[in-house]
């Protein structure tokens, strides 16, 4: 994990904006490392193709670089492909690759030893586009149920050691020559010096695989997130807390703030979980109704959930009660003694490849370092002027490679292209 601050460092940056399709909400947040090294892009309307919606997570590693470069300039390298109009998936999977290039002849940026995942979710036309290069993590809720829209690029998949080791690379302690947690990065520039081989063939690469998906009125919302929160909790368990968080009718700004909180380590002795910067983006799909709508069908899809899970559990007692002593399942406790202290589960979640419920995990929201539950002060209600501001708000890029300042709350009203909440650095993308 590397060095920790004696405190983690809870200050949030924290942003909202909506249109009549979406009502978005980010948080970004330092914890218990020494800088702070994510960056993240939310756009309601992009500049260069009106009507497309794109979000994105930047895990930097090795400093914030490549993570600030990419959440300015990925977007632009993407739909200024010549395919972009009739070919979004390579469209993504090319620009990602153009800005690699463009950061390797940049000489400010060569010479780093950094490195940023990319989790990229970009909807044109009622078409969803999900593009993923590391190990940070998109999901969805449809209808109610989880839909995993990236999977997790490691060292120990076998397709990843396969071009890691005909790279001439190799695999030691689950990282690429022994010091890299994940096997695809924009950046890491040292570990694609194999002049032999193609951009999408070197040990470490910044091709991207995509997943695409038809987004109809039974899309509920996202969530795009680094792996400072799926360390913690499994894809199941985020969709279940968001959607729990959406059914009592709290925004999405403050959703992410109480996940980071709950994935927030109560101490620096947790062998690094929950001890990254953390970043999140939850993304409500409106299609044209009031966020009341959405949080209705959240409640209800968590009423019947709770009644299922009630229904198992009272079946399962009764089976128990006829069968001998010595037969019964050991106590939640023993059963869930293998998962880590801040309820991750030992089988590391890796997309949809191994996703498992969190039921025997912690309790939604985890104590602090002060012993208080981890939610942040501030109510479900915002002000009715803020909420109605947020709906002009169409562009918001943070780069946090500056110590992350005391989230101010959004009281002034937002112009066009402009954050509601003004502790957010602000990028002129146009």
């Amino acid at each position: 994990m590397g060095q920790s601050l004696s405190e983690p460092e809870t200050s949030k940056q924290s942003a909202f904006c909506q249109n009549d399709y979406y009502k978005v909400g980010s948080s970004c947040m330092q914890g218990w490392r020494m800088h702070m090294e994510d960056s993240h892009t939310h756009i309601l309307s992009l500049p260069d193709d009106p009507g497309t919606s794109f979000f994105a997570v930047y895990d930097g590693h090795g400093g914030a670089k490549v993570a600030e470069y990419a959440g300015k300039h990925l977007h632009k390298y993407i739909t200024r492909r010549p395919e972009y109009a009739e070919d979004v998936k390579h469209a993504l999977q090319h620009g990602f690759l153009d800005l690699d290039e463009a950061m390797l002849n940049n000489e400010a940026l060569r010479e780093h030893m950094a490195g940023s995942t990319a989790v990229v979710v970009l909807i044109k036309d009622n078409r969803l586009y999900c593009a993923n290069a590391g190990d940070s993590r998109a999901i969805a809720c449809v209808d109610g149920r989880l839909d995993v829209l990236s999977f997790d690029h490691k060292p120990t998949n076998e397709k990843e050691r396969e071009r890691i080791s005909s790279a001439g690379g190799y695999v030691e302690y689950n990282r690429v020559n022994g010091y890299l947690a994940l096997s695809r990065a924009l950046g890491d520039f040292g570990l694609k010096r194999n002049a032999q081989m193609l951009p999408t063939e070197q040990m470490v690469t910044a091709y991207p695989d995509v997943e695409e998906r038809e987004v109809s009125e039974s899309w509920d919302f996202l969530v795009i997130a680094c792996d400072g929160i799926w360390d913690v909790l499994s894809s199941q368990a985020v969709m279940e807390f968001v959607q729990e968080e959406i059914g009592q009718g709290i925004y999405p700004q403050q959703i992410c703030e109480n996940l980071m909180m709950r994935c927030l380590a109560p101490d620096c002795q947790m062998g690094g979980i929950g001890g990254d910067n953390m970043t999140v983006i939850v993304v409500c799909f409106l299609h044209g109704q009031p966020y009341e709508e959405l949080v209705q069908r959240c409640k209800e899809a968590v009423a019947k959930r709770q009644a299922s899970t009630k229904k198992r559990r009272s079946h399962s007692n009764r089976s128990h009660e006829s069968e001998p002593e010595s037969s019964h399942t050991p106590p939640a406790s023993e059963r869930a003694g293998k998962a880590g202290g801040n309820g991750r589960l030992e089988d590391e979640s890796s997309g949809s490849e191994s996703e498992r419920s969190e039921e025997l995990a912690a309790p939604l929201l985890a104590p602090n370092a002060n012993g208080k539950d981890g939610v942040v002060e501030s109510t479900t209600a915002e002000p009715e002027a803020a909420e109605k501001a947020s709906s002009s708000s169409t562009e918001h890029t943070v780069t946090s490679s500056v110590e992350v300042k005391q989230k101010q709350k959004e009281s002034a009203p937002a112009s066009n292209n402009e954050s509601v909440d003004e502790s957010s650095e602000e990028i002129d993308l146009k």
